[in-house]
């Protein structure tokens, strides 16, 4: 028997300099996550100030962190250790002591991911399986320790609900006074009351509010979200907070139903800054609310961007193992530039960028990489799709129809390679799927019809005051929601407003010139002429009609530069993602800065 000290587990070079791999990885990803964290935090102070430009530019800025610490990193491995060159057993270690840094820690979920980014970075896909990335999670989420507390708890006493509500705004702390916060509370009080059916349930004795720490700021606004908890029901809520017309602060309304407040997180709207030190129990707080909200998004809407695509994938991956439906070519008219397919069992749509593009379309490969991208940066006001950008994602050849699986093989040779049972896709964006609007057209009439056309031209609308013109505007680029809302997801052809010239048609010299098939004025790059829209857009008479009724100023340039001057001017609009009946300014008459 041998009774020799034990060996040091890092004494071998191969385990010393996994060991310090390791911790260089792990440092990477905290410096990632504090800076992430600042931005977050700073929110609170942009939001006092009422900086608008300053939110739009950290929203902007925030999305390239993530990457640029991923680079930073790999460039260390690649510096200081050679990382390319390292063999199985080193990278095998790396990963064991990795797991062993993250027992303690308070965002380990996503410490994960970055070690994953990174490595895929330095590693052949050959070794994208778990021993040597985390294809599965190692370390458990669940009831991770925070400081300060993910939600606090407040328990009406003798001052009952109305007291405890106004104690839930202060504790927030905003530096900035309120117009009339007793005015905006008795409406709190009273629009509870009424949605509860005219009387508060009795008071059971586990009654307790639980309100989510940090507010979520997005846009010009802030969100106080928690839940009231009173025997065995739970009422999940939302209070926006918003400046008054005189730098005030105001309650704008309280949403009080589950799929009202899911609209809040949808993936058509920018994200929110949230000050967190435990993601998942936000997560976790938040899927209580949302349960029918998947993890992925909710990720993703905090500013977890990488992080929801990882949990997207694999939830993908567990679908696929548990469904027997083909990936097939998307219905609907064919693009120019993409090539759209589905999985009819799933919620999402695939899209690939086509090696050629259809003669008509001016762009190119990186134009339309930029334009996706563009869309992440920029505030969505619900009217664009965000998209989930994959690089080598590996799936199932055999489940892909052969149809498809043809045109993928004749559309995009250069972006997909056959891998032992695999397709794996070189490039791939993936959005929430809608009905075309096209299609929903083809067979609404009345009411349904008119709703449609009106909100397609409230969502060009929209995007305009936001900075965003569409380009290419026919309605098959846009689609329908499960709540019946139009949103837009063809990025290829979208500019800035402020880059676009927007002109009326001059009169023809002679009246003969109006019949030849040559324009008899010059026409620039980013010359519009909106008088042009009725013609490709409006050849239904139904559609025509609704259109002319709610939109008729979107067919001459006026609006168009009016939109452009009040973007020049700085001006930032509001986009409230709940309907305007439900402000109290419109409930009660007199709020929302109109005091």
């Amino acid at each position: 028997m041998d009774f020799s000290a034990p060996q040091n587990p890092l004494a071998s070079p191969s385990a010393a300099t996994a060991n310090r791999i390791a911790i260089a990885l792990i440092e990477g990803f905290n410096k990632h996550y504090r800076l992430f964290r600042q931005t977050s935090r700073e929110a609170k102070f942009r939001f006092e100030a009422g900086d608008w430009q300053a939110v739009h530019a950290a929203v902007k800025d925030r999305i390239r962190f993530y990457d640029d610490r991923v680079e930073e990193c790999v460039e260390r491995l690649r510096d200081e250790f050679k990382a390319e060159s390292l063999d199985d057993a080193t990278w095998q270690q790396v990963k064991l002591l990795y797991i062993g840094l993250l027992l303690n820690h308070k965002q380990p979920e996503l410490a994960e991911t970055f070690f994953n980014s990174v490595c895929c970075k330095i590693l052949h896909r050959t070794y994208f399986h778990n021993d040597f990335i985390f294809v599965r999670p190692a370390i458990s989420t669940e009831n991770i320790e925070s400081n300060p507390p993910t939600y606090s708890s407040y328990y009406p006493g003798d001052g009952g609900l109305r007291q405890t509500m106004r104690q839930i705004i202060l504790d927030f702390d905003w530096q900035r006074d309120f117009e009339d916060l007793e005015r905006d509370v008795d409406y709190l009080y009273r629009t509870i009351q009424r949605h509860l059916g005219g009387e508060l349930p009795a008071r059971e004795a586990n009654c307790q509010i639980q309100v989510l720490y940090s507010a979520f700021y997005r846009n010009k606004g802030a969100y106080i979200i928690g839940k009231a908890i009173n025997g065995n029901q739970e009422y999940p809520f939302s209070i926006p907070v918003l400046h008054g017309k005189g730098g005030k602060l105001y309650l704008d309304t309280i949403l009080l139903d589950a799929w009202r407040i899911s609209i809040l997180f949808s993936l058509s709207r920018a994200y929110f800054m949230v000050d967190m030190e435990v993601p998942s129990g936000y997560v976790q707080f938040l899927r209580a609310i949302m349960p029918g909200k998947p993890r992925s998004e909710l990720y993703t809407m905090l500013g977890l961007g990488k992080q929801g695509k990882t949990m997207f994938f694999r939830d993908l991956i567990y679908h696929l193992r548990h469904s027997e439906d083909k990936f097939i070519i998307a219905p609907g008219i064919r693009g120019l530039v993409m090539l759209v397919f589905t999985l009819p069992s799933f919620p999402y749509v695939f899209k690939i960028i086509k090696d050629v593009f259809g003669s008509s379309k001016e762009v190119d490969h990186a134009t339309v990489k930029y334009k996706y991208q563009l869309v992440k940066q920029v505030d969505r006001v619900g009217r664009m799709a965000d998209t989930l950008e994959f690089s080598n994602a590996a799936l199932p050849r055999a489940r892909f129809d052969p149809e498809l699986l043809e045109e993928l093989r004749r559309q995009v040779p250069s972006l997909i390679e056959e891998d032992g049972d695999d397709l794996v896709i070189r490039h791939l964006y993936i959005e929430r799927r809608m009905t075309p609007l096209n299609i929903y057209l083809d067979s609404a009439d009345g009411d349904k019809l008119e709703h449609a056309v009106k909100d397609y031209g409230n969502a060009i609308r929209e995007l305009a005051i936001a900075n965003i013109f569409p380009g290419d505007m026919l309605w098959k680029n846009f689609g329908v929601t499960r709540y019946n809302r139009i949103v837009f997801y063809d990025y290829d052809e979208i500019e800035y407003m402020t880059d676009m010239n927007f002109r009326a048609i001059p009169e023809a010299p002679y009246p003969e010139m109006e019949m030849s098939s040559e324009p008899w004025y010059t026409v620039g790059r980013h010359d519009v002429f909106p008088e042009e829209f009725a013609t490709f857009l409006l050849g239904s008479l139904p559609v025509r009609k609704a259109f002319v009724k709610h939109h008729r100023d979107l067919l001459g340039p006026r609006f168009w530069q009016e939109a452009q001057e009040q973007i020049r001017q700085g001006r930032v609009e509001d986009f409230f993602p709940y309907p305007e009946e439900l402000r109290f300014c419109n409930l009660y008459g007199t709020a929302g800065g109109d005091a």
